[in-house]
């Protein structure tokens, strides 16, 4: 047995050791690669589940946060060609050592005097009430007032027109003569000018669809079909169709627009079964207080050109691409919006808390200059003397922050996309420092896409293209009416009852800016 037995010599066994170490090698290394494998995918592992804890973290925050955007702070509180001074480091963080705090304060109301009195303009109807019993042997010593608002539902009546005929006493002379019929909204309908306000009032202003508003006229036992009360709405739209061009035409011609889009749902749609996704183009002229909604079928780069084709001026918006080629233009400054650079800031408060709260300290003193410049009613050369005096040097401070940490943080991070989403519009975010008229944000926009909004709540879609058209030139003129504080019935009611009889050349004194309450009809 032992004649079989092989004894290795030396170099066959360092040989063998040789190749069981190279072995043992190649196994470290699948291990170390594997090890190295899993502990990247730990660690895309948490960073995932840190994104989807950061995400629940934002829609818990919508869904039962405060709705306000305006933060607890220091009330008292890209470059431009305006260069100054930071403030130093030590200064700095003596400045802004202060916790954002969401607070909530009764507001308080010095020599309140009880309950407002009742309008003078509202008619009255007295009820004299005596007490019971004899009273020939008591003489009256005086008596007490007591007042209650009260209403009655819409009243609805009938305007009767009689016209009386003449002819010649011989009947041979000037034939018949006939008083002439006003011009109506609706040739041959039966509608008049303040229903018709009333119907589009109620439908765009107080967000009431028609099929509601129509429940209603069966209740006072007047029967009306859905699409007759749908027939006399896109009628009495289409003849504000020329004051809308009007107002587009001018809008086009403005220096300073503010601009937003929303979407809308349109029922007339290429694919079965499915509503097209249309776009309100919206635009806002914060210095003549007009507003002007445009449909588009898209939300693509060709929607606004019709409007801003020839644009030329100031264009203040929020970080959509399409607006921000607009403004490359050489004869177009755009502008960015703060309430915007804000909430990426407000998002990452989950993320990177005090790096967070930094940001939104400094944008908090920038509002806060903002306010004291509307306490001291000041001018637009006041204001922006104000803001070249205390809104830039926080502005330099800020920018100068974010460029020294922008490197220190994850890009695909929340506070990382807040820091990029400023440092990348920072010209455009400063630029409302140029002239006293331009605004910090682009809030007032918005504002007036809010009652589209609520609208859409209720009525949820527009029945095709054209009756989205429609409903912008109504969105158009009632919004307008909103910012200069005009009574929407009563300036519809006029515009209706008289848009007929007007020349072409007179339309721009129906805007709602120049109406009057003496101007109101019936």
């Amino acid at each position: 047995m032992l004649t079989d037995l092989h004894i290795l010599t030396k170099s066959e066994l360092i040989e063998r050791l040789s190749a069981e170490q190279k072995t043992a090698q190649s196994h470290l290394e699948q291990v170390a690669d594997l090890q190295k494998k899993l502990a990247h995918k730990e660690q895309t592992l948490e960073r995932k589940l840190a994104r989807k804890d950061q995400i629940i973290a934002q829609l818990q925050r919508m869904l039962f946060g405060q709705k306000r955007e305006r933060f607890a702070g220091d009330p008292a509180q890209g470059s431009l060609p305006f260069e100054q001074e930071p403030l130093s480091e030590q200064e700095h963080e003596q400045h802004h050592q202060k916790t954002i705090t969401y607070v909530r304060k009764k507001q308080s109301r010095p020599n309140h005097k009880g309950r407002l009195p009742l309008p003078d303009h509202l008619p009255v109807e007295e009820i004299e009430i005596y007490p019971q019993g004899d009273l020939s042997q008591m003489v009256c010593i005086g008596k007490e007032v007591t007042e209650e608002l009260e209403m009655t539902p819409a009243r609805f009546y009938i305007k009767r027109y009689i016209r009386y005929k003449y002819a010649a006493k011989d009947f041979r002379s000037d034939g018949v003569h006939i008083g002439e019929l006003p011009e109506r909204v609706i040739d041959k309908g039966i509608p008049g000018a303040g229903l018709l306000a009333g119907i589009l009032v109620d439908k765009y202003v107080d967000h009431l669809p028609l099929y509601r508003q129509r429940q209603r006229f069966l209740r006072e036992n007047i029967p009306i079909a859905q699409t007759t009360l749908d027939g006399w709405a896109a009628q009495a739209m289409d003849r504000l169709e020329i004051l809308y061009n009007h107002l587009l035409d001018q809008t086009k011609a403005r220096g300073y627009l503010q601009v937003d889009e929303s979407r809308i749902k349109v029922l007339e749609s290429p694919k079965k079964g499915a509503c097209h996704q249309g776009w309100y183009w919206v635009y806002h002229s914060p210095i003549e207080k007009t507003v002007l909604f445009d449909y588009h079928p898209t939300r693509g780069a060709p929607a606004p050109k019709r409007i801003l084709d020839e644009f030329t001026g100031y264009l203040q918006s929020d970080g959509y691409s399409v607006y921000e080629e607009i403004g490359r233009r050489k004869d177009v400054v755009h502008l960015g919006c703060w309430a915007h650079a804000r909430r990426e800031f407000e998002r990452a408060l989950e993320n990177d808390r005090e790096r967070a709260e930094k940001a939104m300290n400094w944008i908090q003193d920038l509002y806060a200059v903002e306010r004291q410049a509307r306490d001291k009613g000041l001018c637009p050369q006041g204001r922006k003397e104000l803001r070249l005096a205390r809104s830039l040097p926080i502005i330099n401070e800020l920018g100068g922050w974010i460029k020294s940490q922008i490197a220190q943080v994850l890009p695909k991070s929340q506070i990382g996309k807040a820091m990029a989403y400023s440092a990348k519009r920072w010209d455009a975010l400063s630029g409302y420092l140029y002239d006293g008229v331009l605004e910090i944000d682009n809030n007032l926009v918005e504002n007036t896409i809010r009652p589209l909004a609520l609208g859409r709540k209720n009525y949820l879609f527009t029945g095709s293209h054209k009756g989205a058209q429609r409903a912008a030139m109504v969105y158009s003129l009632l919004g307008t009416c909103k910012l200069h504080g005009v009574n929407p019935t009563q300036w519809l009611t006029h515009v209706l009852a008289n848009i007929l009889q007007t020349k072409y050349n007179d339309v721009p004194s129906l805007y709602p800016q120049n109406f009057t309450d003496k101007q109101s009809v019936g």
